[in-house]
């Protein structure tokens, strides 16, 4: 296993990191919820596929990508297991019955779109709907994986978010994702930005990164096809200055993406995120110092 955990054996500890900057000076906050690589030696196991066909649902590299910006005095929480074994970005209970040997709880969600696609916090499938284990899962399996996982994770998003709005007045949660090419409508996009149609950031939030990236020659479109998922949903509350954005990359602009290895132009894609982060945070600053971080 190398450095990053990456399949071929280990544990899953700890589950998440957090990358704090020297000073808090920004009110923004980075999370990676899907660029985990650990591989529990188990799961691997219990799957009927091989490791490189589960990465497939990774947004590898996202963390890495993101990574500079803590330098803006923000910091970064992200997932070391990985999205195929638990998505942190679903409902804690949002959960596939017929993945399971026997009744799931009364308060599990199992008729969400979500779960019939096979996308519940628990995947049923990756790829192109290849579905991922040998036999069906322990119930008692599925609840400790969220109980060790999903509860801690949002735990700690959670504070690193009250921590930065109690700080500046306001706090703007940057949820960072990948696309597939191939869905990325047939190469026409770059970054898609998902404030679920308004309702989770301030406009101002979403202007000031599209116009930068626009400037910087990516093609941006909002909402359409990701528009954000559980977290943007749960966390963004612009009325009480929080506010929250799905960003997703095109991966071919930073990895090729049948061998899942990162490729040199990662750097020039980094640089720009960076950038837009730099000028959000000056926005940011702004706004609160003439009271309208909340909603518009």
């Amino acid at each position: 296993m190398d450095e990053r955990g990456r399949p071929g054996g280990g544990e899953i500890e700890p589950a998440f990191e957090v990358i704090e900057p020297q000073r808090i000076g920004a009110p923004l906050i980075f999370d990676s919820p899907h660029s985990g690589s650990c591989y529990p030696g188990a799961f691997l196991a219990a799957a009927r596929l091989d490791p490189l066909t589960l990465r497939r649902s990774e947004d590898a590299f996202v963390d890495e990508l993101f990574l500079p910006c803590v330098a803006i005095g923000a910091p970064l929480l992200r997932a070391r297991f990985p999205r195929a074994f638990l998505d942190v970005n679903r409902e804690p209970f949002e959960l596939d019955p017929q993945m399971f040997d026997a009744a799931l709880p009364d308060y599990a969600n199992t008729r969400s779109l979500r779960v019939a696609a096979g996308l519940g916090v628990i995947p049923r499938v990756v790829g192109d709907n290849q579905p991922i284990y040998r036999a069906r899962l322990q119930v008692a399996e599925g609840l400790s994986r969220i109980a060790a996982f999903h509860h801690p994770y949002h735990q700690r998003l959670a504070g690193l978010i009250e921590r930065t709005r109690a700080q500046f007045g306001m706090a703007i949660l940057i949820d960072c994702h990948s696309m597939p090419s191939t869905l990325a409508d047939a190469g026409a996009l770059d970054v898609v930005l998902g404030d679920r149609f308004g309702a989770s950031a301030s406009a101002w939030v979403v202007e000031s990164l599209e116009a930068t990236l626009t400037e910087q020659g990516y093609r941006v479109r909002r909402n359409k096809p990701y528009a954000g998922g559980y977290i943007t949903e749960r966390y963004g509350a612009p009325s009480a200055g929080r506010h929250a954005v799905q960003i997703e990359v095109n991966r071919a602009l930073y990895m090729d993406e049948r061998r899942m290895a990162k490729l040199e132009r990662a750097q020039e894609l980094a640089a720009a995120l960076l950038t837009a982060m730099e000028r959000l945070a000056a926005r940011a600053l702004a706004e609160r110092g003439v009271g309208r971080w909340a909603a518009e």
